[in-house]
């Protein structure tokens, strides 16, 4: 997922796209633990996509409070 892509959504959409996310790193531990999981890597692919729609809700939030 590119940043990009994620700038053009709103602050909710992000909000619950970063919800999916976390369950989806959930069950890619699970499955991990439980040698189920075929790709590891995808573990570490998810949490940058966390990482990049928490630091746009940063940004957002720092650029509103900014503004007031």
């Amino acid at each position: 997922m590119k940043a990009a892509e994620l700038r053009e959504r709103s602050d909710e959409e992000l909000r619950s796209l970063e919800a999916e996310l976390k369950e989806k790193l959930w069950q890619a531990r699970f499955d991990n633990f439980t040698n189920q999981l075929d790709d590891t890597s995808s573990i570490r692919k998810i949490r940058r996509d966390i990482a990049r729609v928490k630091g746009i809700l940063t940004e957002r939030a720092k650029q509103a409070a900014q503004e007031a």
